[in-house]
């Protein structure tokens, strides 16, 4: 008997440990499941709107949500303080549910007939209202400067064009407020629509373009979800995109939203605001509407107290704000009180100060197609009567840009097909095909432009001068940008992101982090740019005649120069950037022209033989020469003796170029400071060459070779430039050692030698370039040890030795590099690393993520 009671009381208490640890493990399972099911009742049970009757439910909820969060937080280890949590948040939710499935019906009966009521006296106030501005406006009696009225009208196109719909006249508590008397520019006015919000609507606004398909609804629930969470704080989210993406459109969707305005009770404030917005007067206007406060007189400063507390007991509020044109006018217009959220719409992003940003998607072939039949035919698809193949060609140049599909298509209807095709030709060329698309489309597209500082805009225009739907090299752009506009790199680096932040380019391989590091090299990384924002700069620089133009461009390839070219030749080109597209060129494809003032000559093309144009030799100004083949396979030079008289070029960028052996004599490129040799065919031109490099390029700063698979070796003549501050070898597979001689290179401070996988030792000559700071051996697998005399480098401050999987051990020395600052590499890499951490002072050794990034394989 007494073992059978054993045996139960030995039963009873493993069930209950097991309970206990069952309990341990789900209790934040449990914590989540519990906060998602309360959290959002809370916002319906407290604020302005709760009534004494929802206090309790309340209560319950807010002890729920504590409950939740000590569970979350509760360390697993404590079985019994998580099985009493978990007990507590079962019970907790029972009683909720209990509370919800008596009371819920009684109130929600109870809601509906209070909010009758009070609709039935709002109606009231609001026809006297109505009757008092008749009255006033009928007196011609002005108002005082700084007196609003709050009223509630749903933005709509109805009530935006007829001021006889009844408003709704609102208190303090909610609606979305209105200047009734004296709207001012910018706030939604019934009087005049078009200085308001409405504005968009009834006079064809860039952002009315619309979404389509499913694009709207992701678009609408991850803005959703970001305004209607975060807690009780302030916070600032964004929409961005090019101008006539449709983000005014996809606002007043979220406006429009019945769950949004259910979650904010219709305390929702849209705000249109303009490049020279009276910032002053808007924001007292929003805070009277957010406050219901009235102001009256000159009174035009509102209390600092006021804005940091905000309204007492209101609830969250959603501010939009519409078209802001600088982080300037954001931060005067952001109200940082707790529990308001701003959603601002601007082509441009603002990121520190906006927390997440939507950015605008382009709509795809289908949903392109559907927009522009429906403002060409009034009709979803193509009539059967229209020519199907040129209808796509058309509503294909427009790229999937809302705005540009509207316009354009809007345009043509009711063309002939001649017109049509007129259109398609000049599309392509980056003009303008109607004042209408001039106008309403690209005029307007160029206000982003036009209000960025000089420089900055210089080189936004500049990128119209490659071709459409490439990648444009980060190196190049860079590169130009420094010669053309005496920038600095660091400078030139900052417009680029000034450029990006503006939706104005597009970077590629998340350049803005990677490429920004001091030591970075730009090889691996390219922009590029929508084609209706390339049309925008061609247009843009196509302002002045021909032979005036700063930008000469080809829009298109061509199989030869263009006619207008042709036409003007024997009239000087004042062009300070020329850029040509074409197939193959011979000699006799070629004519004579001058370009006085060229600094930079881009040539782009696609074939095995290439005539370089006998006009280079003319060039006395050139500075940059930029020449890329996108065939299928390397071309040959043709013409190389045009390079003898280009004594002021600088730098030089070869892409898909067959080099010829280097003859014994060379005239020297006194001042050329840059070389870029990519995907080039070296075919041993280099190997075995008797030329003293160190005379043809005196000046020679940087060398960069990379994906040339053909080569073995660098020629020991290299190591005689003296002047060499930079050499980047990356991708070169074959390349299986450097000269024994590039220690005499006392002026190098970057040694890049990436992702060569044959290199299998460094020359120990390395050890005496003195003023080496950056090291990058990365992706050199057969990489077994590097050279004894390491710590030589004094100044060394960065190592890049990712995926050196051989190396095994570090050099003694390698504790002496005090400078060294930064090291990159793998995990067990890392771990050689620990001793030398213990004496380098502010030494930081990072850990390499895993990247596998194929990017490159597309053109």
């Amino acid at each position: 008997m007494e073992k059978f009671i054993f045996e139960e009381l030995a039963g009873d208490a493993l069930r209950e440990v097991l309970r206990a640890v069952k309990g341990t493990f789900l209790c934040r399972s449990n914590a989540e499941r519990l906060r998602r099911s309360v959290e959002p009742l809370l916002p319906l049970v407290q604020g302005p709107h709760g009534h004494r009757e929802l206090r309790e439910l309340a209560a319950r909820v807010r002890d729920a949500l504590e409950l939740a969060r000590s569970a979350a937080a509760a360390p697993r280890w404590n079985v019994y303080r998580a099985a009493q949590l978990a007990r507590r948040m079962e019970a907790a939710d029972r009683g909720i549910a209990r509370w919800l499935a008596r009371h819920a019906p009684a109130h929600v009966i109870g809601s509906v007939r209070r909010l009758r009521d009070d609709a039935d006296a709002r109606i009231g106030r609001l026809e006297r209202r109505v009757e008092e501005i008749a009255a006033a406006s009928a007196s011609a009696s002005p108002p005082p400067p700084a007196m609003s009225v709050a009223v509630a009208p749903p933005p709509h196109k109805a009530m935006a064009a007829s001021a006889a719909v009844p408003m709704e006249v609102v208190g303090p508590h909610k609606g979305v407020a209105v200047e009734a008397m004296m709207p001012q520019k910018g706030v939604v006015a019934v009087a005049q629509p078009k200085e308001g919000v409405m504005a968009m609507e009834v006079e064809g606004h860039e952002e009315g373009a619309g979404m389509v398909g499913g694009g709207v609804k992701v678009a609408k629930e991850w803005i959703k979800e970001k305004v209607m969470s975060g807690g009780g704080g302030w916070e600032v989210v964004g929409i961005s995109g090019i101008g006539g993406s449709g983000k005014t459109t996809l606002a007043m969707e979220i406006f429009r939203d019945p769950k949004v305005q259910a979650y904010f009770s219709d305390r929702i404030f849209f705000q249109t605001i303009s490049q020279s917005a009276n910032l002053e007067a808007i924001k007292m206007n929003l805070w009277e509407q957010i406050s219901g406060n009235m102001v009256v007189g000159t009174y035009n400063q509102i209390p600092e107290w006021q804005l940091k507390l905000g309204p007492r007991d209101r609830g969250p509020v959603l501010v939009i704000l519409d078209d802001v044109w600088s982080l300037s006018q954001l931060e005067q217009l952001v109200f940082k009180f707790p529990g308001c959220k701003t959603l601002v719409v601007s082509r441009f992003k603002f990121p520190t100060l906006v927390k997440s940003t939507y950015e605008m998607p382009l709509l795809d072939e289908e949903e392109a197609l559907s927009v522009f039949c429906r403002a060409a035919f009034d009709q979803e698809c193509i009539p059967q009567t229209a020519d199907k193949k040129l209808v796509k060609q058309v509503a294909a140049e427009c790229r999937g840009l809302p705005l540009a599909l509207k316009v354009i298509g809007a345009s043509l209807r009711e063309q002939p097909p001649k017109i049509w095709l007129s259109a398609k030709n000049r599309l392509s060329r980056g003009e303008a095909i109607s004042d209408s698309h001039e106008t309403k489309l690209l005029d307007r597209m160029a206000a982003s432009v036009e209000c960025l500082a000089e420089k900055v805009r210089e080189c936004f225009l500049d990128m119209g001068c490659f071709p459409e739907d490439k990648k444009i090299p980060l190196d190049v752009l860079i590169n130009i940008w420094m010669e053309i506009h005496d920038l600095d790199e660091p400078d030139a680096f900052a417009i680029l992101l000034e450029l990006s932040n503006k939706n104005l380019l597009t970077l590629v391989n998340d350049a803005q982090n990677k490429a920004g590091d001091l030591h970075s090299s730009y090889h691996d990384f390219s922009v590029t740019q929508h084609d209706v924002l390339r049309d925008l700069a061609l247009h843009m620089s196509g302002r002045d005649s021909l032979n005036k133009r700063k930008r000469l461009a080809m829009p298109r390839r061509e199989e030869s120069l263009p006619r207008d070219w042709l036409r003007n030749k024997d009239t000087p080109f004042e062009a300070q950037i020329v850029s040509i597209h074409t197939g193959e060129m011979k000699e006799s494809d070629w004519t004579q022209m001058s370009f006085p003032k060229a600094e930079v000559l881009v040539l782009n093309f696609a074939s095995d033989v290439y005539c370089l144009p006998a006009f280079i030799s003319t060039m006395q100004n050139l500075k940059a020469l930029v020449l890329i083949n996108y065939g299928t396979s390397s071309a040959a030079l043709d013409n190389l003796s045009a390079f003898t008289t280009l004594n002021g070029l600088r730098s030089l960028w070869l892409e898909k170029i067959t080099l010829p052996p280097l003859p014994k004599t060379t005239i020297p490129l006194k001042n050329l400071r840059k070389i870029s040799l990519v995907l080039c065919e070296l075919n041993n031109s280099l190997r075995g060459s008797t030329m003293d490099l160190s005379v043809t390029f005196p000046r020679l700063s940087n060398l960069t070779i990379d994906h040339c698979i053909d080569l073995k070796e660098l020629p020991s003549t290299i190591c005689e430039i003296s002047s060499l501050e930079s050499i980047s070898i990356s991708n070169c597979h074959d390349l299986t050692e450097l000269p024994y001689e590039l220690g005499k290179l006392h002026c190098l401070n970057v040694l890049r030698v990436y992702a060569c996988p044959a290199l299998w030792r460094l020359p120990a000559s390395v050890c005496s370039l003195k003023r080496l700071k950056y090291l990058d051996i990365s992706q050199c697998i057969n990489l077994t040890d590097l050279p004894e005399e390491l710590g030589h480098l004094t100044n060394l401050e960065k190592i890049d030795m990712r995926e050196c999987s051989r190396l095994r051990s570090l050099p003694r020395s390698s504790s002496s590099l005090k400078s060294l600052g930064h090291v990159v590499c793998d995990e067990e890499t890392a771990l050689l690393w620990r001793e030398a951490e213990q004496v380098i002072p502010d030494l930081r050794v990072q850990v390499a993520e895993e990247c596998y990034d194929l990017d490159w394989l597309v053109d």
